[in-house]
């Protein structure tokens, strides 16, 4: 491939994970409660996933033996969706983001698990950064345990369907995978706010959300997750898993220029941001070079 379409693609990658660190911010600019937010996101980015599938003039309908995996695994992307913009709600932008770059902690240990697969001695060693990372955050940001404890189980839900999705992705178009797992998410926390007493809660939008949410739906999950598998199609694996780690990092800083003070957090809260940013960096270094094993390409989390 020449250099130039490289070139290219790694810039298209990066405006990918700036587009997924950008939704962070929108869940705080959003007035919203995290469950009818996410309920508006899913069915908006349904929408304009089947939109773009009938413009393709793609025959995307599934038997139901088929489809019903698919979802369930956007079940669990509701959930993840649920659980992260709750984080956001209940501690900051800032906040939520680190707890989830502990998905590489959880993906290292539930896919060899999952798999039925050995656990490898530099994905414990990585778990382990990571863990003492989480342990200084949640030591000098103790006013924020609810957020950093729902954003690492939304890092839980992550990981979970990123594993099940590198199953489905070796089956089914991208697209496809990405459309059912929207109506899965529908369906799931459709079923969240009627248990929860929220539905009214939807008509409870103020102008300025309904942009908002237009971007989040359209810009920061249908068109990045399109254009990120794009991308993922012309570059290496482990240059997708390294430039993917910069999420948290451009989500902090958009959060720090928007929100300004808010996000402004204690020395112990940098420190242990650096540690778990630091081994999130490593783990791809260590699995590729060190070990000579490429990271799998898989359906990101679509922030």
């Amino acid at each position: 491939m020449p250099k130039s379409n490289i070139n290219r693609a790694v810039l298209l990658l990066h405006l990918t994970v700036l587009i997924w660190g950008f939704t962070g911010v929108l869940g705080g600019l959003i007035s919203l409660e995290a469950l009818p937010l996410v309920w508006y996101r899913v069915v908006i980015a349904s929408i304009s996933l089947w939109l773009f599938l009938k413009f393709k003039r793609q025959q995307f309908a599934l038997p139901l033996a088929e489809m019903t995996p698919i979802l369930l695994v956007g079940m669990l992307v509701g959930l993840h969706w649920s659980l992260f913009f709750y984080s956001i709600k209940v501690s900051t932008v800032s906040v939520t983001l680190v707890s989830l770059s502990s998905l590489t902690l959880f993906t290292a240990v539930l896919e060899p698990l999952i798999n039925k697969k050995r656990v490898s001695i530099a994905d414990i060693i990585i778990g382990l950064i990571i863990v003492y990372g989480i342990y200084l955050i949640f030591k000098f940001e103790y006013e924020y345990f609810l957020g950093i404890v729902t954003g690492i189980l939304s890092a839980v839900c992550a990981s979970l369907f990123s594993i099940f999705n590198a199953r489905l992705v070796k089956k089914y178009k991208p697209t496809y995978i990405a459309y059912y797992e929207m109506l899965g998410a529908c369906v799931f926390v459709s079923l969240l706010l009627g248990f929860s007493g929220q539905w009214r809660d939807l008509g409870q939008i103020a102008t300025t959300d309904i942009l908002y949410l237009l971007l989040l739906g359209v810009a920061c999950t249908s068109f990045a997750y399109v254009l990120g598998v794009m991308v993922m199609r012309e570059l290496t694996a482990f240059t997708v898993a390294l430039t993917t780690n910069m999420e948290p990092v451009y989500g902090m800083l958009l959060a720090f220029v928007i929100f300004g003070e808010k996000e402004k957090m204690s020395t112990g809260f940098y420190l242990g941001t650096l540690i778990i940013l630091f081994a999130v960096f490593m783990y791809p270094v260590v699995k590729n070079r060190w070990l000579g094993r490429k990271s799998k390409p898989i359906i990101r989390k679509i922030h």
